[in-house]
């Protein structure tokens, strides 16, 4: 891939926090990354390989120790606004109706709550939330709830999203629908989606491709292209070519699990031996 053609691109971030007991910790290290505007691209690891904290750098939320976050070439490190965030609780506003809480991000953004709300009920007609634009948060179901929160993200106007688990506490049914459902926002409104997920069947479904993350500190481990036809219905995850994504994705994170577990009991020891000095 051409380092000029990329969306937005992560040159060699790194970043290292205090633990409780002021101890430094390295969260990420030399993670660099380029994606082409248009694709949809997951990232996959162990817990606490660190994607949270990737994300929260995209998005200006924190400063890497090291390292530079470009959009359209520009350095944008630790500035704020510029990509849409979604995680994986909807943060759907109690007292909003649904139509009020999808224009959110509108609003935010300069744009009159009168003109949002014009622009945004079509799109609640077109994509399943036709009907409750008037209903509050409280009396949607979790997947209604999901679409009104994604659709909030997509109507802002910025080309890149990220989302953060966005259906890891839905039941698999409803999972499944949103998949199917997120897909088609993604080929109607052709923005970037970076998408962090610790299903590798959703990752595989849903991408172009998946990047692969080790155990703490993170960084990419893989990067694997999903080479299966879009649009992709249900059907494809009984496709060889599928199948054996799925297990390349599972034998490296594998890997990674065994990795992380040595680790984890190495610093066991070492707190026990230090604790008994």
């Amino acid at each position: 891939m051409n380092w000029l053609s990329s969306k937005i691109e992560l040159r060699e971030i790194s970043h290292v926090f205090q633990s409780h007991d002021r101890r430094p910790v390295n969260a990420l290290e030399d993670i660099s990354l380029q994606v082409s505007a248009g694709r949809f691209v997951s990232l996959i690891g162990p817990s606490g390989s660190g994607k949270t904290t990737l994300f929260n750098i995209i998005a200006g939320l924190q400063q890497p120790t090291a390292g530079q976050v470009l959009i359209d070439e520009r350095d944008v490190t630790g500035k704020i606004g510029l990509v849409s965030y979604m995680m994986q609780k909807d943060l759907l506003l109690p007292w909003r109706t649904v139509l009020d809480n999808v224009v959110l991000g509108m609003e935010l953004q300069g744009i009159s709550i009168s003109k949002a709300r014009q622009l945004a009920l079509p799109y609640l007609y077109q994509y399943g939330l036709g009907g409750f634009e008037n209903h509050y948060p409280a009396e949607l179901s979790g997947g209604m709830r999901q679409r009104a929160a994604l659709l909030r993200t997509l109507l802002c106007h910025t080309e890149l999203i990220l989302l953060d688990e966005p259906f890891g506490a839905l039941d698999a049914q409803t999972r499944a629908q949103m998949q199917e459902w997120l897909l088609q926002l993604w080929s109607d409104f052709g923005k970037t989606v970076l998408f962090v997920t610790h299903d590798v069947d959703e990752a595989v479904y849903l991408s172009d491709e998946v990047f692969v993350l080790t155990a703490r500190p993170g960084t990419i481990k893989a990067r694997l292209e999903i080479s299966l036809d879009r649009p992709r219905s249900r059907q494809i995850v009984t496709d060889p070519s599928f199948i054996r994504l799925k297990e390349t994705c599972l034998a490296l994170l594998a890997d990674e699990d065994i990795a992380g577990s040595i680790l984890k009991l190495s610093r066991d020891v070492a707190r026990k031996g230090k604790a008994q000095r």
